[in-house]
């Protein structure tokens, strides 16, 4: 009964508390951007190193109408074998959203966790195809906790809020 409430499917409810009900629902899915680089081929195939790996991740939100929100995923991943670049890969997988009923605090979790969850599938296989095409060893990006991202953002805001209610600490 729970999932029917999230994905917008009245079911049995009366019809005024279902039109109250909050509601979340994927209209697009699609790829933004992407980019694979690898500066050092073909030299950088006979390395014989241990690679270092460098991930990023960095996430948009833009209102892109009434209830429909634009959230794009950005993922970039530096890979090095002796100091030199072996490939820089970025996928910018993007989504719209419906999301309606939600309390400030609702949506912004929806927002900063949910929509998020959502996206890293499809941007995690669209990194490891452009790796292996790239005639790379395949690579699967382990999944990501963004619950925890977006608890550790919320902590931040806190802090950030706390520190400047605070009178300046000095002498008196």
């Amino acid at each position: 009964m729970a999932d029917e409430a999230t994905n917008g499917a009245a079911g049995a409810e009366p019809v005024a508390e279902a039109a109250t009900a909050a509601q979340f629902n994927v209209q697009k899915l699609y790829v933004k951007n992407v980019s694979f680089e690898a500066p050092n081929a073909p030299a950088i195939f006979q390395e014989q190193a241990m690679p270092q790996l460098q991930l990023n991740l960095n996430q948009k939100v833009a209102r892109f109408d009434d209830n429909l929100y634009e959230v794009v995923l950005a993922v970039t991943l530096t890979c090095t074998i002796n100091e030199k670049t072996a490939y820089l890969v970025e996928v910018e997988q993007a989504g719209i959203f419906g999301l309606s009923g939600f309390d400030e605090a609702g949506l912004d979790m929806m927002l900063g966790s949910h929509c998020p969850n959502v996206l890293f599938p499809y941007a995690r296989q669209a990194l490891g195809e452009l790796i292996s095409q790239g005639g790379f060893p395949p690579f699967l990006l382990q999944p990501i906790n963004f619950d925890a991202i977006y608890a550790e953002q919320m902590r931040r805001r806190m802090d950030e809020a706390q520190s400047a209610q605070l009178p300046p600490v000095g002498n008196a």
